[in-house]
C-alpha cells in the first residue's frame, strides 16, 4: 500500500531544479522518501508514505519496459498476485505497486476492472502514458495539457510548480468558486487549463493527444434479493470491506464520532485487534454553546464515551479553540489548493495532525450517507422535490455576491450542471417516480457532495502524512446499494434504516439508532467574532483581490445577515461562509492568481 504523492510530465523538459521543486510540493504526501525516473520523453516523480513492504516498495518502479508511479491501496492484492503468478509473473517485492504494474503488463487497460481498491497511477512504456483513477474517486489525480506535452500530479500544486505554468482564473473558474464551491463540476480543476481525471476513468496520452474513457459508473439493475437477503448481503459487504482495509505493517486507528458509521467501523476493528487507538475531535466550551438544530440534534460526547467504554479502546481527544481554527485557515487552503469547507476543513487538518502523532493509518466513516441515504435532504420532501443541488439551495444568495465584472448567468450555470447529472443517472425503465428521484439523488450526491468530502479527507490528512481509509467507499457496496429499492434503505422510516438493521447486535442500541448527526463544528460565538474582525479588515482593504470576484457591499451583509440555507451541506452557515470568503482572498494572494476575464 502506498499513500503517496505522484507527478510527472511527458513531452516536456524537467531539469533537476524543476524536479526538486515539484518534489518539494509533494513532500507532505510522502515524507518517507522520494524517487525519480527520467528518459528522453518522460519524467516520473514519487514521494512515499510507507505502509506495506517498506523495504521493497520504492518508486518509481520498473518491470521490463514499463515504469509506474502509484498512489493507492489494493484490497484484493493477494488474489491478483496469485493469478499473475499462475500466468508466469515472478515478483520481486511484497508491494501492491508491483501487482498493479504487472497487472497492467498482463491485461493492459482492462486491469482496472480487476482492481478492488483506491488508486491513482501512471504507467510509462517508453511510447505512451497510461493514467487511471479508482472507481469512487478516493485518490486524486490532476492533469494539464501544456506546451505540447502533459503534466499530471496528485495535487494541483504539483502542476503549478512547473516553471512555465501560471495560476490563472477564467470566468468558468470564478463560477465554480462562487456558485458551486466548495464543490466542483466533475473533472474541473478550477485553475484555467487544469483538469481532474474523473473517478472511474482511465486512458492514454500518446503522440501529443489524450484519450480518456469511463470504465465504471453507478449502473442500475434489477434487485431480486428479499429484504432479509439484502440485510445479510449488506452486513457481509460492510464487514468485509472494513476487515480488508485493516491490512497494514504499521499500527492503525479509527476516527470515532459516536455516530453510526464511525462506530460500526470501530466496532469491527476492535473485534480484530486489542487496545485499538480511537480518535475524536471536540471544541473548547462546546458543551456550553452547542445549539441543537434539525441537522445536528445532539452533541457527540455521550455517544463517544459509550463506544469507548463498550469496546475498551485506547481513546484520544483533540480539543480545539476558535483561535486554533482561524490559525489553520491558511494551511487548510494550501492543503486543498482551493477554498474548502471552512472550519470543517480547519478542524480536520488539526485533528489529523494529532492523529498522525499516534498512528500512520486510520479508518473513517465517509460516504455511508451518500450510499445508504443518510442525509436529511434524502428524506425532506420539500428539498427532495426541489430543482437544484439539495445541499446548496441558495443560488439567490450566491449570485448576489457576483462581481459586476463577471458576466455569468448564475442560475443557468448551476441548473445546467444539476440537470446534466440527473440525466446521466442510470435508471431502469419502468421505475416509479419516487424510485427515479431517489436514484437521481444518489447519483447527485455520489458525483458532487461525496467528492467534496473525499477531497477534504484526502488533503487534510495527507498534509500531515496520515493515510485515511474509507471502507464505505468499497465499490462493491456502492454498486449493490444503488440497485436496492428506496423502501429497503428507508426501513422503519429511519435514515440508513437498512444499514442499522443489517448491523444489529454490533453496537449499543442507543448508538445503533442514534439520529444522524454530522461532523462536529464549533458553536462558540467567539469564532464568529474573530472572523468578523478579519472580514471588516478585508472590507477596508482597497487592494484585496477578492473584490474582483465579489461585491464589497454584499460581503458586508454577512456581518449581520442570516442566510435562509446553509452555504454548503449541513455545516456551512454564517461563520463558515465568512471563513470561505477569507479563504478565497488568501487563495488569490498565495497562489498569485491572475484573472483572464
Amino acid at each position: 500500500m502506498r499513500m503517496c504523492g505522484i507527478a510527472g510530465m511527458v513531452g516536456l523538459t524537467a531539469d533537476r531544479d524543476t524536479q526538486q521543486k515539484i518534489l518539494a510540493t509533494m513532500a507532505r504526501r510522502g515524507p518517507d522518501g522520494n524517487g525519480v525516473y527520467q528518459d528522453d520523453h518522460c519524467t516520473l516523480l514519487h514521494t512515499r508514505l510507507a505502509i506495506i513492504d517498506p523495504a521493497g516498495g520504492a518508486q518509481p518502479m520498473t518491470a521490463g519496459n514499463m515504469t509506474i508511479v502509484y498512489n493507492g491501496e489494493l484490497y484484493n492484492t493477494a488474489r491478483i498476485r496469485r493469478e499473475l503468478e499462475k500466468l508466469g509473473h515472478c515478483f520481486r517485492t511484497n508491494s501492491d505497486t508491483e501487482v498493479v504494474l504487472r497487472g497492467y503488463a498482463q491485461w493492459g487497460a482492462d486491469c482496472v476492472h480487476r482492481f478492488n481498491g483506491i488508486f491513482a497511477f501512471a504507467i510509462w512504456d517508453g511510447a505512451r502514458l497510461f493514467l487511471a483513477r479508482d472507481r469512487i474517486g478516493v485518490k486524486p489525480l490532476f492533469y494539464k495539457l501544456h506546451g505540447g506535452g502533459l503534466l499530471f500530479g496528485s495535487e494541483i500544486k504539483n502542476i503549478l510548480a512547473y516553471p512555465t505554468v501560471r495560476a490563472e482564473l477564467d470566468e468558468e473558474g470564478a463560477a465554480e468558486l462562487l456558485l458551486l464551491g466548495p464543490g466542483r463540476t466533475p473533472g474541473c480543476g478550477v485553475f484555467r487549463g487544469i483538469r481532474e481525471l474523473e473517478p472511474g476513468w482511465c486512458g492514454y496520452y500518446e503522440n501529443g493527444k489524450l484519450g480518456l474513457n469511463r470504465y465504471w459508473h453507478l449502473a442500475d439493475r434489477e434487485h431480486t434479493d428479499t429484504f432479509g437477503e439484502t440485510v445479510e448481503k449488506v452486513r457481509y459487504l460492510v464487514t468485509d470491506a472494513v476487515k480488508r482495509q485493516m491490512v497494514s505493517d504499521v499500527p492503525i486507528g479509527t476516527f470515532l464520532s459516536g455516530g453510526l458509521d464511525s462506530s460500526l467501523i470501530t466496532a469491527i476493528c476492535a473485534g480484530e485487534t486489542e487496545h485499538l487507538p480511537t480518535f475524536s475531535v471536540d471544541y473548547e466550551n462546546n458543551d456550553r454553546y452547542f445549539t441543537p438544530n434539525k441537522f445536528q440534534p445532539n452533541s457527540d460526547g455521550h455517544y463517544i464515551r459509550l463506544m469507548q467504554n463498550s469496546l475498551h479502546t485506547d481513546h484520544h481527544w483533540t480539543v480545539l479553540t476558535p483561535e486554533d481554527l482561524v490559525g489553520a485557515l491558511e494551511d487548510a487552503t494550501i492543503a486543498r489548493d482551493l477554498p474548502g469547507m471552512a472550519d470543517v476543513d480547519f478542524s480536520l487538518l488539526l485533528f489529523c495532525r494529532d492523529i498522525r502523532r499516534e498512528v500512520k493509518v486510520a479508518l473513517s466513516g465517509e460516504c455511508a450517507d451518500e450510499i445508504f441515504g443518510g442525509y436529511p435532504w434524502y428524506r425532506d420532501p420539500e428539498v427532495r422535490s426541489a430543482e437544484g443541488f439539495p445541499w446548496a439551495q441558495n443560488i439567490t444568495q450566491r449570485t448576489a455576491l457576483l462581481s459586476r465584472e463577471l458576466k455569468i448567468d448564475g442560475a443557468a450555470y448551476v441548473h445546467d450542471r444539476y440537470r446534466d447529472t440527473c440525466r446521466e443517472s442510470d435508471i431502469l425503465p419502468g421505475a416509479s417516480a419516487e424510485e427515479r428521484r431517489m436514484k437521481e439523488m444518489v447519483n447527485l450526491n455520489f458525483r458532487w457532495f461525496m467528492q467534496t468530502l473525499l477531497d477534504r479527507k484526502d488533503r487534510m490528512s495527507m498534509y500531515s502524512g496520515l493515510e485515511v481509509r474509507v471502507p464505505f467507499c468499497d465499490w462493491r457496496i456502492a454498486e449493490y446499494l444503488y440497485a436496492v429499492p428506496w423502501e429497503f434503505k428507508d426501513h422503519r422510516g429511519k435514515e440508513k434504516g437498512l444499514l442499522r438493521t443489517a448491523m444489529a447486535g454490533m453496537l449499543p442500541e442507543e448508538v445503533l439508532w442514534r439520529k444522524k448527526s454530522p461532523y462536529p463544528k464549533t458553536w462558540d460565538p467567539g469564532y464568529m467574532q474573530i472572523l468578523s474582525g478579519r472580514l471588516r479588515a478585508l472590507l477596508e482593504d482597497n487592494n484585496a483581490p477578492i473584490f474582483h470576484l465579489i461585491r464589497r457591499e454584499e460581503a458586508a451583509k454577512l456581518l449581520t445577515a442570516k442566510g435562509e440555507w446553509p452555504w454548503y451541506g449541513q455545516l456551512m452557515r454564517e461563520p463558515q461562509t465568512v471563513s470561505y470568503l477569507l479563504q478565497l482572498d488568501f487563495w488569490l494572494r498565495h497562489y498569485g492568481v491572475q484573472f483572464t476575464f
